[in-house]
């Protein structure tokens, strides 16, 4: 076999009799004397070459170690690829227990039901709702998962095409399901893919059910998987696309409101399914100058004419050629989903001049604006008693806070990093009382149809914003400079260090252990006045002793700087191979005279910040 990331076929060999068995083995423990494998690698080997339940993969693992493919051996095995924030997600491979590929994605799925079942008890009504978006071998994925769920006695509700991840979220729901699963890697290189699994209420797995799962995939012997047409037949998989699409569309609908529709936009899927949803809301919401922007229009896995093939709507050069298209077409916004539509990006004119320069919002930028227009937009129907809330994690910028204040609602954010936290406040503090979800990655939520971020309803809000900012004469920008002006300069910038492989996650360990017992002593001339830690759930204001920290407990780490509202937060991330740095700087308004000067200030400390944190972390 000579199949790599990204192919539509996986071929494999067959299994080895005893002789070859053992002298494949004696061949890796040489590699691992000679330090070309990890020695956790070379366990996972033996297994994936002498157990029962790795038997259809043992042919290939033994032409890789004749090929002597160790480093490839090394990074497909090096570990068993783990549950992060965001499910089971990584780079696929045909082979490997640090890969997504049949075996992988087969344990996670008989994982699921094995626990669902056992949770759920004898005579119990099973079902699953699976998605998948338009990544290489996401459909075969979710065709496995199908197989599989159903074999476990499942009525599997599918999405029969590609379709957004809150729309999943949304099915879960709407179907009662016991649980859904969602093949999609979201915006991660062509490489990569995965499963999000979700619980019976569309929220991404949570304590403690994460960690049944977990033991069950991880203890997986035998995968069960039924015949794809027989189970169709019986009617054990149910097609409700149609149906779903309807329903979804009028749920996001729900949280339009009358205003001004005359706006003028460039929209961009970036290859992956946003067109399904994005477009038919805005359509239905009133706006009818949408266009889709052509060269990103095809859905396509390996996201050909994105800079980088990375189509991820964070990253600013993404909206280059879009702006481009804005600009000859005379549009008034730019705006990207991810490839399963589940986050939003956008740009957008400085001043409604003609010959305006286009800048892209932050996530933090983007999570403030739509913060207080949904905010504005209640509270004109009375929904902005203190009884209503908001939802943010720890590390999207405090000026959402700061709006949900000046609104009088109350503002839930001790939360760790991933949308699923927000999910669970929802459910936790009253869905007739949510209001709105956001984090700084780009996620955006209103309404209660759904517990993921949706980007189909950041869309419409921002267009709505965008729309009745354009009739008072004014863009984004400007309107993000008034919150500034009432709310103070908060800026903030998001910086990762990649550290791939078993080597990356020794050093991710060792850099998160510096921050925790020997943080730098100052940031961009600022000292550092306590660290937070809640993985140990202390926090040390420097040279005194440590104090209990109330919070969710999880591996992240604050420095909290001298000047209110300047503050680092470090932590790796749940579903790729680096340390991700969030830097906040902050000037309060009573302080500002000139908002270009303050801008400037504080620009110039985030510079200090990273090229301190940077020196520090060695990367």
């Amino acid at each position: 076999m000579r199949i790599y990331p990204g192919a539509d076929l996986y071929v494999t060999l067959g299994p080895m009799n005893t002789s070859e068995t053992k002298s494949l083995i004696e061949t890796v423990r040489k590699a691992v004397d000679a330090g070309k494998l990890t020695t956790t690698a070379a366990q996972n080997i033996e297994a994936w070459l002498t157990e029962p339940r790795y038997a259809t993969y043992a042919g290939e693992v033994a032409q890789h170690i004749a090929d002597g493919k160790w480093q490839v051996l090394d990074d497909v095995f090096w570990t068993v690829i783990p549950f992060g924030t965001g499910g089971r997600r990584g780079k696929m491979y045909p082979i490997g227990s640090n890969a997504i590929n049949d075996r992988t994605i087969g344990e996670s799925a008989q994982g699921l039901a094995d626990y669902v079942k056992e949770t759920l008890g004898l005579g119990a009504s099973l079902s699953c709702a699976i998605g998948f978006d338009t990544r290489h071998r996401s459909e075969h994925f979710a065709r496995l998962c199908s197989e599989i769920m159903t074999a476990a006695g499942f009525t599997v509700y599918l999405l029969a095409q590609h379709r957004a991840t809150p729309e999943l979220s949304f099915t879960v729901r709407e179907k009662k399901c016991s649980c859904g699963i969602m093949v999609t890697a979201s915006h991660n290189p062509p490489s990569d893919n995965a499963v999000k699994v979700y619980w019976s209420t569309g929220g991404q797995i949570l304590p403690p059910h994460d960690k049944g799962i977990i033991e069950r995939v991880m203890n997986t012997q035998e995968i069960r998987r039924a015949n794809i047409d027989e189970i169709i037949a019986a009617g054990k998989i149910i097609a409700c696309q149609d149906e779903m699409d309807a329903r979804f569309q009028q749920a996001v609908l729900t949280q339009a409101t009358p205003g001004p529709r005359n706006l003028k936009v460039i929209y961009s899927p970036l290859h992956g399914v946003g067109a399904t949803a994005v477009l038919p809301v805005l359509a239905a919401d009133g706006f009818t100058a949408v266009e889709l922007f052509g060269p990103h229009a095809k859905p396509d896995g390996d996201f050909p004419n994105v800079p980088g093939h990375v189509a991820n709507p964070e990253n600013p050069p993404v909206f280059d050629a879009i702006v481009a298209r804005a600009r000859e077409s005379g549009a008034d916004l730019a705006l990207a989903t991810d490839p399963d539509c589940d986050r939003i990006g956008c740009a957008a004119p400085l001043s409604n001049a003609l010959d305006s320069p286009w800048h892209t919002l932050t996530g933090n930028q983007l999570c403030a604006l739509l913060a207080d227009y949904v905010l504005e937009t209640r509270r004109a129907i009375g929904r902005t008693s203190s009884q209503h809330f908001i939802v943010q994690t720890l590390v999207t910028t405090q000026m959402v806070r700061r709006i949900g204040d000046s609104y009088g609602v109350r503002t839930v954010g001790d939360l760790l990093v991933g949308f699923k936290w927000i999910a669970q406040a929802i459910d936790q503090f009253g869905p007739d009382r949510f209001l709105y979800g956001t984090e700084e990655s780009h996620g955006y939520m209103a309404g209660s149809y759904a517990r993921d971020k949706d980007g189909a309803v950041a869309s419409l809000l921002l267009c709505e914003l965008a729309a009745k900012l354009k009739a008072a004469g004014k863009t984004l920008h400007q309107k993000l400079d008034d919150l500034f002006w009432q709310h103070g300069v908060h800026l903030e910038r998001t910086v990762s260090a990649q550290m791939p492989g078993s080597e990356g996650m020794t050093r991710m360990k060792e850099v998160m252990a510096a921050f925790r017992t020997g943080p730098p002593a100052e940031l961009a001339g600022e000292p550092v006045r306590q660290v937070r830690d809640y993985e140990r759930q202390t926090f040390t204001v420097l040279g005194q002793p440590p104090q209990p920290l109330a919070g969710p407990k999880g591996d992240l780490v604050f420095l909290d700087l001298a000047a209110e509202g300047n503050y680092v937060a470090c932590r790796p991330s749940g579903t790729e191979p680096k340390i991700k740095f969030y830097m906040f700087t902050y000037t309060p308004p009573e302080q500002l005279a000139n908002l270009e000067s303050a801008k400037e200030r504080l620009t110039e400390r985030l510079d200090r910040m990273e090229a301190d944190l940077r020196k520090f972390a060695g990367v």
